[in-house]
């Protein structure tokens, strides 16, 4: 399933702080220059249209989240909708996850990472450019405190468990854990977008969690 067009942002909205570039991130790495303070702190990898963000930066305001998102103007469409509800504990970044983990992020300083329904690249030739790979799980793991959690969702079973198989192979993460599907109480009440149409079109989602050892 495609990107869908998305509605304008209002110009007059101000994104100065929910909206960054990844050359505007602080160098070396400090959060608090961005949030303003000293908390935890997860990173969503590929942030689309903002659900997840918005849902989280809400549900948990005592936890900073920041997305990556490649395409700037799923970048922008995401911090507007942050911008809309005053949600300051999150921040949509415009730029490459790699480059964010191997060139910014310090070992030990993530809560969480989000990754939810990362592009499959089904050919084969391009399956080296998944994120889920050797490279960047040893990224995910060095990244994330002791007991931080990795949150793995994909539709392709495949990649699912090709996934699953690295994680266990490569790293010294525990886990699988098994996570239940939640009945969907309204018409957003989905982790993301893409799960919502997933789950609409009568498609199974496959779901993972994983803990770094204290």
């Amino acid at each position: 399933m495609g990107r869908r067009a998305l509605r304008k942002v209002n110009p007059s909205l101000d994104l100065s702080h929910n909206l960054r570039q990844f050359d505007q991130l602080p160098r070396p790495w400090n959060a608090a220059e961005l949030f303003g303070r000293e908390a935890p702190l997860e990173v969503e990898i590929g942030s689309g249209k903002g659900l997840f963000l918005r849902t989280a930066a809400a549900a948990q305001p005592e936890v900073d989240y920041l997305g990556i998102e490649i395409a700037p103007r799923y970048a922008q469409f995401a911090a507007a909708g942050l911008a809309r509800r005053g949600l300051v504990n999150a921040i949509v970044v415009v730029g490459d996850a790699v480059r964010l983990f191997e060139e910014l992020l310090p070992a030990d300083c993530l809560a969480a990472v989000h990754l939810y329904f990362p592009d499959p690249w089904w050919k084969r030739r391009h399956k080296k450019r998944r994120v889920i790979r050797e490279s960047f799980l040893a990224e995910l793991e060095r990244t994330l405190r002791p007991g931080g959690t990795l949150h793995f969702w994909t539709d392709v079973v495949e990649y699912f468990r090709t996934g699953l198989a690295l994680a266990a192979s490569e790293t010294r993460l525990e886990g699988p854990f098994e996570v239940p599907e939640a009945a969907a109480v309204g018409d957003l009440d989905y982790h993301t977008h893409f799960e919502r149409r997933t789950r609409l079109h009568g498609q199974p989602v496959y779901r993972a969690e994983f803990r770094k050892r204290s």
